[in-house]
């Protein structure tokens, strides 16, 4: 008999937030999409209890307070993301957390800066 993995993510939340290297996007600040993704083992059918799963709701609580804290690299927003999602859910197997810069302060036109940084227990 196989086992059912059970997804959990947020795909295109959107933030303004002050990260930034440059002393300047720390004041004038950028737009960032930051996507979520967890899994776990099973789903319980007939279980219709959200303590059984991750609760999207947290994960974008989560999400949200840590992009109000202004950071110098996104790497560290996106770590501490993942470290409350691993602390918060412990039956969590797999966590990914993606966070892209809008138009990043480059010289070239470039769409989005982007960092994942992928956890697996």
């Amino acid at each position: 008999m196989g086992t059912i993995q059970q997804k959990i993510a947020l795909q295109g939340a959107r933030f303004f937030a002050f990260h930034g290297f440059y002393e300047e996007e720390q004041v004038v600040g950028s737009e960032f999409i930051a996507n979520v993704e967890t899994s776990l083992d099973g789903f319980a059918t007939g279980h219709d209890d959200i303590a059984r799963t991750v609760n999207y709701e947290v994960l974008y609580d989560i999400v949200s307070e840590e992009m109000k804290s202004p950071r110098k690299l996104i790497e560290s927003v996106a770590y501490s993301i993942l470290e409350r999602i691993r602390l918060e859910f412990i039956s969590v197997k797999y966590i990914k957390v993606s966070i892209q810069k809008l138009n990043p302060p480059l010289s070239g036109e470039v769409k989005h800066s982007l960092v994942e940084l992928e956890f697996s227990r």
